[in-house]
């Protein structure tokens, strides 16, 4: 049976196994979650399964979403998990970290922190221009972007622009502590995003 849920990014930590070495951790705050829709092949075209995480005041949620959850709560995030056989699986039925256990390979998706417009050495590596010969305020500039032979510029051009907010997956993550009581999950490595950040971790 497949493993998911949703979560937040708590914070990083050292964790130390058995043998005494330390491994960077991430501290995730995982679950409940609860079944807000099963989809089957006959009735929606493909098997998946709907999940209500968090909560929401009432008055902030719209009048679609409070008939969709009818008396299941008022959730402040939904996310769909493609499942093979969701028919297992029925509307208000609860998912934990019951599911998942101390050494589970998991892949965690979610949004790396916005940086807003930031330019080409911080965006993408660039060196800058060289600092003697009367190069003046070149140190941060991309240089050419036309090649000389060119009338346009290329696709694909490396440039200025905004950075981060982008959907990130990160995959193999080892399960090295759970904490079913206080719903705390510690994965080895770092996932993306902030404090506070919206997290899918899936077995």
């Amino acid at each position: 049976m497949a493993k998911f849920i949703l979560g937040t990014k708590q914070h990083m930590i050292q964790y130390f196994d058995e043998q005494g070495r330390v491994h960077p951790g991430t501290v995730i705050s995982a679950g409940p979650v609860v079944v807000t829709q099963v989809k089957t092949k006959e009735t929606d075209g493909y098997n998946a399964v709907q999940i209500g995480y968090g909560t929401q005041k009432k008055e902030r949620l719209a009048k679609a979403q409070i008939g969709h959850f009818k008396d299941l709560g008022t959730f402040r995030h939904t996310q769909e998990f493609r499942l093979t056989n969701a028919s297992d699986m029925k509307v208000g039925d609860t998912i934990d970290l019951d599911a998942f256990a101390q050494g589970d390979v998991v892949t965690v998706t979610g949004t790396s922190k916005g940086k807003g417009f930031q330019g080409v050495v911080k965006r993408h590596g660039f060196h800058g221009g060289p600092r003697s010969h009367g190069q003046k305020h070149s140190e941060r500039e991309p240089g050419s972007i036309g090649g000389g032979l060119r009338v346009r510029v290329p696709k694909g051009m490396r440039m200025a622009g905004r950075m981060g907010s982008d959907t990130i997956t990160v995959k193999n993550l080892k399960v090295v502590d759970i904490m079913k009581d206080e719903h705390l999950l510690v994965v080895k490595g770092a996932i993306p995003g902030k404090k506070g950040t919206l997290v899918a971790i899936k077995g």
